[in-house]
């Protein structure tokens, strides 16, 4: 699919959004906030929706993840994603969002470079962000690394310069949200993410307080996020009921994987979730670069069936996007 077609964006729910035409193809990590288990599945015929911003992480990090989201996007058939600026294939995936301004795609803020074959480095002058970079000038490939040697201050000189690189390449983005949960490592890294995107007037990922998101993190962190409870309140922004990943780890099959993620959806109550993909095409290059391709290709093959319009509408479960929940004031 080339970067530049355009889609006339469809309901989510309708016939466009399924019956796209396009050729099936064969194909084939985070652990902030997942779930385990929640309350049993309110059933269809309640007043309150199951509302799920069904979304897809690390667009612009690969072709085949570029291939993948951008038509599942172009279909419906996830209804956000989210492009990592400091990748080889951002330019694509900018390319995508910018001929299709309605689509709901944000800005993936990007702090570590996680691979051994597919590196990248900040968007930000080296000499600015000197903390976040590794012997060979990439980002650290872990969270820890990142936490024990980066400053908040260029945490959000590299987070600035990524949402910037994103308006300069004219993409009307939604939302922010993080690569393997960095923003969340110290509080300090958290209230620069969060003070972002009040500046850019754009809500960023971040669930409401529950047993889950006591039980997940740090304690540090937890502790941080239940004193800023009364200061999140008064604002009024929003925040997610929920963040689904656990399902992202589990099966060896797709068969398993699919049961997995659900087993997780059905459990949802009412209210306003996300669940995470990483959707791509299975290829030689995306072997190379991760051992998750195959899981990648996997997502892309569950939720771009076209029985999941069928499934959505029984399980009376709405796919919604962050435009849609959190518009932009």
């Amino acid at each position: 699919m080339g970067a530049g077609m355009k889609f006339t964006r469809p309901s989510l729910m309708s016939e466009a959004a399924v019956n796209v035409g396009w050729k099936s193809t064969p194909m084939t990590r985070r652990t902030l906030l997942s779930i385990s288990s929640l309350a049993p599945f309110a059933a269809a015929t309640q007043k309150a929706p199951v509302q799920l911003i069904l979304h897809a992480d690390d667009y612009g990090v690969s072709h085949s993840s570029n291939e993948a989201i951008s038509e599942m996007l172009g279909a419906g058939t996830i209804s956000s994603a989210s492009i990592m600026f400091p990748c080889a294939w951002a330019a694509e995936a900018a390319a995508f969002a910018r001929a299709n301004p309605k689509l709901d795609v944000g800005v993936h803020l990007t702090l570590t470079s996680e691979w051994k074959g597919m590196r990248w480095a900040p968007v930000a002058p080296a000499d600015k962000v000197k903390g976040m970079l590794d012997p060979h000038g990439y980002m650290y490939p872990d969270v820890r690394s990142v936490a024990m040697n980066a400053t908040p201050e260029e945490i959000t000189i590299e987070m600035r310069a990524q949402i910037e690189k994103a308006k300069k390449m004219g993409v009307r983005f939604t939302h922010l949200d993080t690569h393997m949960g960095t923003v969340y490592a110290r509080p300090d890294f958290f209230e620069a993410y969060w003070r972002l995107g009040a500046e850019y007037n754009v809500p960023v990922m971040l669930m409401r307080p529950s047993a889950i998101a006591e039980g997940q993190g740090t304690p540090q962190m937890v502790k941080y996020l239940m004193s800023r409870e009364e200061g999140f309140q008064k604002e009024g922004r929003f925040r997610l009921d929920s963040l689904i990943t656990g399902p992202a780890r589990a099966g060896s099959t797709l068969e398993e994987r699919r049961d997995s993620y659900f087993e997780a959806i059905l459990k949802l109550k009412p209210g306003i979730h996300q669940l995470i993909l990483h959707p791509a095409k299975l290829d030689n290059e995306l072997r190379a670069m991760t051992g998750s391709a195959v899981a990648r290709d996997r997502d892309y093959r569950i939720f771009h069936d076209p029985k999941m319009k069928a499934w959505w509408a029984e399980k009376g479960i709405q796919l919604t996007g962050w435009q849609d929940v959190a518009p932009k004031g």
